[in-house]
């Protein structure tokens, strides 16, 4: 079994060595399992993905931390916990969810500028800077090098400003955070510049990018760690409805020729973490 100080070293030599890697989204303790026993290297939480399969259109920072804590033990694998807007506005409120993530298990996490108002999404720069460093000073205390990132929200709530969301990550950068994210780019040669305007890490979640764009192509962006966050899951839901449609609107069950090798689930499953 490995300790947590060994996933942090493992999470943080991924991010240096060279070429993008793909940090997928389980929800859940079993699409954990089975992402490892794929040979995934290290998985991610998903703050969506969870709302979904708790029937809701949002978590608590309490339900995303218990389930974080499910995901680091079902597997060996680094974990990196999305941590939303880190359940506070305030600085020091907010750094406090470093060290809970870190307690349940996870080895990175992230802190983002969107504060949860719809009707004011982005945090004002000076605020979101000092959330940012409050949370790298958190992560700094903790006993292994724990990975920060700190996401720009602008894409994803209306603000379509890519001077104001490089000019954020080159900020949140400079407070020193480990990995940068901006969430909502989806074209190449819009990639290319955000990452390009920053030494750090960039993160890439392919559920709003070019679906075409490959493995290769975004490495050869620059591109460091890509995640898919709540796709994984959404996708596994439109498979949901589309056996529940056609049991319903049809009376048909021919979706019961294209059922998850069982086998293969369960020998998933029974693998204990080494």
């Amino acid at each position: 079994m490995r300790t947590q100080a060994e996933k942090a070293d493992i999470f943080r030599k991924l991010h240096e060595r060279s070429g993008a890697f793909i940090i997928p989204n389980p929800w859940d303790a079993g699409t954990a399992k089975l992402l490892a026993s794929m040979g995934f290297e290290a998985l991610a939480t998903t703050s969506l993905g969870l709302a979904n399969a708790l029937g809701q259109v949002a978590v608590s920072l309490d339900e995303i931390i218990e389930n974080c804590r499910s995901i680091a033990a079902a597997t060996d694998l680094p974990v990196n916990a999305d941590l939303e807007n880190c359940g506070a506005d305030d600085p020091k409120s907010a750094a406090a969810a470093i060290s809970r993530a870190a307690e349940a298990g996870a080895v990175g996490g992230s802190i983002e500028d969107f504060s949860g108002d719809r009707h004011n999404p982005i945090y004002d720069f000076t605020l979101a800077v000092e959330r940012v460093h409050a949370a790298v000073e958190a992560a700094r205390a903790l006993p292994f090098p724990f990975l920060l990132t700190a996401r720009a929200e602008n894409y994803l709530h209306g603000r379509v400003d890519l001077d104001d969301t490089i000019k954020r990550l080159q900020a949140f950068e400079a407070a020193g955070a480990d990995v940068l994210y901006s969430p909502g780019l989806r074209d190449i040669d819009t990639i290319r510049k955000v990452v390009s305007s920053v030494k750090k890490p960039f993160n890439l979640v392919m559920g709003f990018a070019d679906p075409t764009l490959t493995v290769d192509q975004l490495s050869a962006a620059g591109v460091k760690r890509i995640s898919v966050g709540g796709a994984m899951e959404r996708h596994a839901l439109a498979a949901f409805l589309r056996a529940a449609r056609e049991m319903k609107e049809h009376g048909a069950f021919t979706y019961i020729t294209d059922l998850a090798p069982i086998r293969e689930v369960r020998i998933a499953f029974l693998k204990a973490p080494q």
